[in-house]
């Protein structure tokens, strides 16, 4: 098969494209032949090594991925070859604590397709069939790989972390990069009131049509400054807030008393300057999240499916144009999904 992929950790030098032995599907697995792939920018962080995990080389990776089914192993009876599926690329064991009360991304060997096994940069990839969904029909192929984990993401952050009620205030740090701008969709069809920043005027403007309140330039100074201004000193109920180091305390001073702030990530850094006393004295909430459960997936899924929502796709290019897809990604240019397309 055609993949891109890595034989060593590094940097976008290291990605290679050609041929790759098909990979076979075991006991309870399929074998998908990819149509498109979307990038996220864990896959730059696989690339570079991610300390604690150990792949197999080559490795090829990309976490998203919608196709066709082309085969299965033994025992599997939830999809037949031929269907059209989208992937959930969270993989859990369903026999621990955590999985046995639903929280499947809180599952003691919870890994990922593309980060910790064979992703969906290729013709071909494997995976349990519990984690190929239906593709909804409306959706092309590019958007339908756009999706799974930025807005499963999203909607753990907004709906089961955050508890995001209809009239709420959210702002969401950094518009452009997949998470963000699903989050903003996923906020507005909730009916809250968004803030965004960014330090790009095209971002801001293309967040304004896709239904975002307010847009902060955050290169012009403490963005929590200018949410407490423009909210009579008040700030928002919510901050989803990935970057990390660099806008930590400013995400935290932005919050209303009572305020959560939900993280999926740390691009600029795990170590932030922290403001404890603001935590205690307003109350204040901190809550993690990585990925979503297989309930979280489906009702995620039903939104695409009933035409509330289409991903935003930045730009698409070939297989063959993985490096250049990915610097692209790295330069932050990006707003939405960048996907890849493989005939």
């Amino acid at each position: 098969m055609k993949a891109a992929f890595f034989r060593e950790h590094g940097n976008l030098d290291n990605i290679m494209y050609g041929d790759l032995p098909d990979p076979v599907p075991g006991p309870g697995q399929v074998r998908i032949r990819v149509r498109a792939a979307a990038l996220n920018h864990l896959d730059i962080f696989v690339l570079g090594g991610i300390p604690g995990i150990a792949l197999a080389l080559p490795h090829v990776m990309g976490s998203d991925g919608a196709g066709v089914v082309e085969s299965a192993g033994p025992g599997v009876t939830r999809v037949s070859p031929g269907d059209e599926v989208v992937l959930n690329p969270g993989i859990n064991c369903g026999t621990c604590e955590y999985c046995l009360k639903g929280e499947h991304s809180l599952c003691v060997t919870f890994h990922l397709v593309g980060e910790h096994i064979a992703g969906t940069f290729a013709s071909f990839v494997v995976a349990p069939e519990t984690n190929a969904y239906p593709k909804p029909a409306a959706l092309s192929w590019e958007e339908a790989a756009a999706f799974p984990l930025t807005f499963l993401t999203a909607w753990r952050m907004l709906v089961t972390r955050g508890r995001a009620r209809p009239g709420e205030s959210i702002l969401i740090v950094g518009i452009g990069g997949g998470v963000a701008v699903a989050a903003l969709q996923v906020a507005k069809m909730l009916g809250l009131t968004v803030w965004v920043t960014s330090g790009s005027a095209e971002k801001l403007a293309r967040a304004k049509s896709l239904g975002a309140d307010f847009g902060i330039d955050h290169t012009a100074g403490d963005f929590s400054r200018e949410v407490r201004r423009l909210t009579g000193k008040r700030g928002v109920d919510i901050v989803l807030d990935s970057v990390g180091k660099a806008t930590w305390k400013k995400s935290i001073a932005s919050l209303a008393k009572g305020g959560r702030l939900v993280t999926c990530g740390a691009t600029t850094g795990p170590n932030p300057e922290e403001d404890i006393a603001r935590i205690f004295w307003n109350q204040l909430s901190i809550h993690g999240s990585t990925m979503g459960t297989h309930g979280e997936f489906a009702d995620m899924l039903r939104i695409f499916r009933d035409g509330r929502l289409r991903p935003v796709v930045d730009s698409v290019f070939p297989l063959s144009g993985a490096k250049e897809a990915l610097a692209r990604l790295e330069g932050k240019r990006q707003f939405g999904k960048i996907v890849l397309r493989i005939d």
